[in-house]
C-alpha cells in the first residue's frame, strides 16, 4: 500500500514537472544576418530614437562610463543584482542576429531569441502594451546603432531564483500580455498619456510597490515605492505633497525638472526628465501630465490651495532672525539664503520647503539624500544647482536640520532616529559611488 502511494506520488510529481516544462518552453527563433543600417528608413529610425528616449533605454542599458546600449548596468533587487544586456547590433554579444519578430517577442512576452525567459527587471510587463508600429521603430533604431562587443556580466541572483524557466510561473501569476486598450470614457489625450505612462515610460516600475516575488502589487498602481535608495512617491491622491499635482505643474516638472509648487527633480528622476521625457514631443509630455493629474484627482483637491500656499510662504522666513535658537541658526547658515520666499507665490529658483514633499514623506530619506549630495546643474532646472553638504555637515547637523524643518514647515509627527538614519544613508551613498 505504501509502495503504491509512493509510486503514485512520484508519478504526480513527474507529470507536474513535465507539465511545467511544457508551460515554460518557448522555441528559439532563427538567427539572422545583421541587417544593413541603410535598409531602415531614416524617418523610422528617427521615430525609434524618440521612443527609446521615452522608454529610458539608454539609462538602464548603459553602465557608468560604458558605451551606449552596451549593457552592464546593475539593477539591485531583493534577489540579487541583475545586469542589463547589450542591445547594440553586435552579432556575437548583442542583438545583431535578432529578427524583428524576436525583438517583438522579447518586448511583448519577455522571452529572448533563444527561448529563455527574461527576468522582470526588464519591464516587459509594461512594454507588452506597445503597438506594433512603435516596436518596428524601436527595432530600426537599435539595429542602426554602432555595434559594441561587450560580453554580459554575471547576475548575482542565487539558485533557485536564477532558473529562467521559473519565470514562466511568475508570468502565469502576475503577467498580463496584450497591447494597450484605450478607455472609451476618456479623452484622446488622456489615452495617449496612459499609453506612454503604462507602456513605454513604465512609470509604475518605480512608483508602484512590489510584492515578495517582485511583481507590482495589484490594486496599488502608482502607490509609491523604494527605488535605488530613493522614495518614489505615490502618484495617486495618496501623494503627501501639501498641494495636489495639477496638470500644469506636472507638465512643468516633467519638461524641466522643476515645479514651482513642488520642488526639483533629483536622483534617477532627473534622468527620467532630462535624458528621457525631454526628447518626447511636448504634446506627449502634456498627455502624461493630463493622465497623472486625473490619477491624482487634482481637479477635486484644489480646495484651500491659496491658503496652503500662503501658509507655506509665511513660514519661509522662519529662522531668518537671531532669536530662534541653534537649529534655526544652522538652517539659516546652510539653507536660508536660497530657500527664502517673500512674495505671494514661491520662486522656481528658490524651492519653498514647506511645499516640498520630501518633508512630508513618512521617512526622511529623500531629504537627507539631497542634503548630502546636492542637486547638480544637469539635474533640476537648467543652470541652477544646490551644493551637497556631505563634507560640511555632520550626521547630527543634518538630523537637526531635518527635525527643525519637519517641525516648523509641516504639521506632521516628528521623524525618529534621525542620526542613525542619516548615518545609514550616508554610508549607502558612499558605497554606491
Amino acid at each position: 500500500m505504501v509502495k503504491r502511494i509512493l509510486i503514485g506520488f512520484a508519478a504526480l510529481v513527474a507529470l507536474g514537472v513535465l507539465g511545467f516544462a511544457l508551460l515554460a518552453w518557448r522555441p528559439a527563433l532563427d538567427p539572422i544576418d545583421p541587417p544593413a543600417a541603410a535598409s531602415f528608413p531614416p524617418e523610422l529610425t528617427a521615430r525609434g530614437e524618440v521612443l527609446a528616449a521615452g522608454g529610458y533605454c539608454a539609462t538602464c542599458h548603459t553602465q557608468k562610463g560604458g558605451k551606449p546600449y552596451a549593457g552592464g548596468y546593475g539593477l539591485p533587487t531583493p534577489f540579487g543584482v541583475i545586469y542589463s544586456t547589450n542591445i547594440t547590433p553586435d552579432p556575437d554579444t548583442g542583438i545583431g542576429r535578432w529578427s524583428e519578430a524576436a525583438f517583438a517577442r522579447a518586448m511583448h512576452e519577455g522571452v529572448a531569441r533563444d527561448g529563455s525567459h527574461l527576468f522582470p527587471a526588464f519591464p516587459f510587463d509594461h512594454f507588452t502594451k506597445l503597438s506594433g508600429d512603435d516596436l518596428e521603430a524601436l527595432y530600426a533604431y537599435f539595429m542602426t546603432r554602432a555595434p559594441v562587443k561587450a560580453a554580459p556580466r554575471r547576475n548575482t541572483v542565487p539558485f533557485p531564483f536564477n532558473v529562467r524557466a521559473l519565470q514562466a510561473g511568475w508570468k502565469l501569476l502576475f503577467f498580463k500580455k496584450g497591447t494597450y486598450e484605450p478607455d472609451a470614457a476618456k479623452s484622446v489625450e488622456w489615452n495617449r498619456g496612459a499609453y506612454l505612462a503604462e507602456g513605454l515610460s513604465h512609470c509604475g516600475a518605480c512608483h508602484t510597490p512590489r510584492n515578495l516575488l517582485g511583481a507590482e502589487k495589484a490594486g496599488d498602481a502608482y502607490g509609491g515605492a523604494i527605488v535605488e535608495g530613493w522614495i518614489a512617491p505615490a502618484l495617486t491622491d495618496a501623494n503627501p505633497a501639501p498641494v495636489s499635482w495639477a496638470q500644469n505643474e506636472l507638465f512643468s516638472y516633467l519638461m524641466s525638472g522643476t515645479s514651482v509648487l513642488h520642488g526639483t527633480a533629483a536622483g534617477s528622476m532627473s534622468e527620467v526628465v532630462h535624458d528621457g521625457l525631454a526628447k518626447l514631443p511636448r504634446s506627449d509630455v502634456n498627455a502624461i501630465a493630463v493622465y497623472f493629474a486625473d490619477i491624482d484627482s487634482s481637479s477635486t483637491r484644489m480646495a484651500g490651495f491659496e491658503a496652503t500656499v500662503a501658509k507655506a510662504v509665511a513660514s519661509s522666513g522662519l529662522g531668518s532672525r537671531q532669536d530662534y535658537g541653534a537649529d534655526a541658526h544652522l538652517y539659516l547658515a546652510a539653507c536660508g539664503s536660497c530657500h527664502y520666499n517673500r512674495g505671494a507665490m514661491p520662486v522656481a529658483v528658490r524651492p519653498e520647503l514647506a511645499l516640498n514633499s520630501a518633508l512630508t514623506l513618512p521617512e526622511p530619506t529623500n531629504f537627507v539624500k539631497v542634503v548630502l549630495s546636492g542637486i547638480g546643474l544637469k539635474d533640476g532646472m537648467s543652470g541652477v544647482m544646490m551644493p551637497g553638504f556631505a563634507h560640511a555637515l555632520s550626521d547630527s547637523d543634518i538630523g537637526r536640520l531635518a527635525a527643525y524643518l519637519r517641525r516648523t514647515r509641516t504639521d506632521l509627527p516628528a521623524w525618529t532616529d534621525l542620526d542613525a538614519k542619516v548615518t545609514a544613508i550616508r554610508k549607502e551613498a558612499a558605497g554606491s559611488q
